[in-house]
């Protein structure tokens, strides 16, 4: 049996078809088009998945899809998607009519866990959390090899805890979030807030390697910052290894210096739990969706 999956993108639409030993055998990507709206982007992902068909030979298979935001357990409909013509949408219901079969759905960082803990640096870990530092953080958790998505579908939201009720605000709403300290966008923010000039972090992290005071003191504050997130983010969980993607994920200070302040601050006189970079790269979200299909 193959496994079929599709990460929908903002930007791209993009299948990939699995063998049963889990080998790619075909591969396509598209345009997402959402300046054309829902009803296009439903077509595009039936042209995706109509290829990975015929590719295929109609062989039997399972199907998954991860995308930004989930399905309300309560309404059915999408919400929180970063594609915004897609929140209240039917999504799940209108592609099953579609293509006249079930499918599975799952939130882009439940995809991104998944296929760390099935290929990557999560492999053969018992519990795996995987954390998406990008524009925005996210999150997702997989246990015995299972995505757990909770009781409201928000497990591994980890990126709207508050560490500070008077802190930034964020788009949710709630001020302080996780996502407005150490994500890449919220990094940029609290840096002009900081110093009164807008810099790419990439401009930033080069700076600090040349060890200039300015970049050297605000990623000493994102690191301690860093420590505090992870920290009760282990605290909770404890899980086995936490897998870092996204763009801020490539800081490689973090798993030196960032990794330290997590070890003060956690609830434990020890840290024995693995923070690491992801292996998969770009294909986890679309790897993922293949595992959690149906």
């Amino acid at each position: 049996m193959y496994r079929f999956g599709i990460d929908l993108g903002g930007t791209k639409i993009e299948g990939i078809a699995l063998d049963k030993d889990g080998k790619e055998v075909f591969r396509k990507r598209i345009p997402t088009e959402q300046q054309k709206g829902y009803e296009a982007i439903l077509d595009n992902i039936k042209r995706v998945y109509d290829a990975l068909c015929a590719e295929t030979g109609n062989g039997e298979h399972t199907f998954g899809i991860g995308t930004p935001g989930a399905i309300s357990p309560r309404s059915g409909l999408l919400r929180n998607s970063n594609t915004v013509c897609m929140n209240g949408q039917p999504l799940k219901s209108d592609l099953e009519d579609l293509l006249k079969r079930p499918i599975a759905i799952q939130n882009d960082a439940n995809c991104f866990a998944m296929a760390e803990a099935i290929f990557g640096a999560g492999k053969g870990r018992q519990m795996v959390f995987g954390v998406i530092m990008g524009t925005g953080c996210g999150g997702g958790l997989v246990i015995d090899g299972r995505v757990h998505t909770g009781h409201m579908a928000i497990a591994g939201e980890w990126g709207h805890m508050s560490i500070d009720p008077n802190g930034p605000l964020c788009y949710c709403g709630q001020q302080g979030c996780v996502e407005t300290y150490i994500s890449g966008a919220g990094m940029e923010k609290r840096y002009a807030e900081r110093y009164g000039e807008k810099v790419k972090l990439r401009d930033v992290e080069d700076a600090y390697y040349r060890n200039e005071p300015r970049a050297v003191e605000f990623m000493t504050w994102f690191f301690e910052k860093f420590g505090r997130c992870m920290a009760n983010l282990i605290n909770v969980l404890d899980p086995d290894v936490v897998v870092l993607g996204g763009g801020v994920s490539k800081f490689n200070d973090i798993y030196t210096k960032g990794v330290e302040q997590v070890r003060q601050v956690v609830f434990c006189d020890y840290l024995d739990t693995a923070i690491v970079q992801h292996q998969i790269g770009d294909s986890a979200g679309v790897l993922g969706a293949a595992m959690i299909g149906v």
